[in-house]
């Protein structure tokens, strides 16, 4: 891409020394050859309380990551529908309601109702579309999601949802693991910290994924589609 590595949303939070430091992580960035989308947590608890600052909704609505969240909401309704086509499959992730008492993470879970942890319905997943359900913060931990992206020979993830810090960073570093190319789309990725937020982004571009921006990934997938149409 003709962007600079580093023109992205920490260029606020991280000082040039640091910066300086971790040039040995520059690289060309890129989507692999067959890729999917991995849409992570795009469930309702995520956008309880509205377009509000998350220290408003926080009180009633624990969890919410209020207005980062919905500021996601459009950037991923238009990865969504140029993944869909160009035929790259998404794969969503939930929570699984029953856990027996495992949580991804320490946080007080607050109050929660049936669909609580259901698909936002505006990001909600097409027929056939799959849908992982997970007890840990990785999508990949004890879940079958490695074999489906193995079957369908899936070789890069275009990563999205929430929260940055937490299920984005622990899948996104799982799949480096397991040896794929990760693009984290940083428009359609989102936490209840905005500053949590970009320092990961920062830490994940520069070890386990290339963060891009939206527009970049929909050329991509725009020229996939056609490609693909022509074949």
């Amino acid at each position: 891409m003709a962007r600079d590595f580093e023109d992205h949303c920490w260029k606020d939070v991280i000082d040039a020394d640091t910066i300086q430091i971790y040039q040995a992580y520059r690289r060309k960035i890129y989507v692999g050859d067959n890729p999917a989308v991995l849409a992570i947590d795009l469930y309702n608890k995520a956008y309880r309380g509205g377009d509000r600052p998350v220290k408003e909704v926080d009180r009633e609505f624990s969890g919410s990551c209020g207005e980062h969240a919905w500021k996601a909401m459009a950037p991923t309704q238009a990865l969504f529908a140029a993944a869909r086509r160009a035929g790259v499959p998404i794969i969503y992730t939930t929570r699984h309601v029953d856990t027996g008492g495992v949580h991804s993470t320490n946080r007080n879970i607050g109050r929660e109702t049936g669909d609580t942890y259901g698909i936002k319905a505006e990001l909600a997943p097409a027929p056939g579309e799959l849908v992982i359900y997970k007890e840990r913060a990785s999508a990949f931990f004890g879940t079958p999601l490695i074999a489906h992206l193995q079957q369908k020979r899936i070789d890069s993830l275009l990563i999205c949802g929430e929260s940055t810090s937490g299920c984005v960073r622990a899948s996104t570093v799982d799949a480096y693991s397991y040896g794929f190319h990760n693009v984290v789309v940083e428009e359609c990725t989102y936490d209840r910290s905005l500053i949590t937020h970009k320092v990961n982004l920062f830490d994940l571009h520069h070890k386990y994924a290339d963060v891009m921006h939206i527009e970049d990934v929909l050329a991509h997938l725009d020229g996939l589609a056609r490609g693909r149409k022509v074949a």
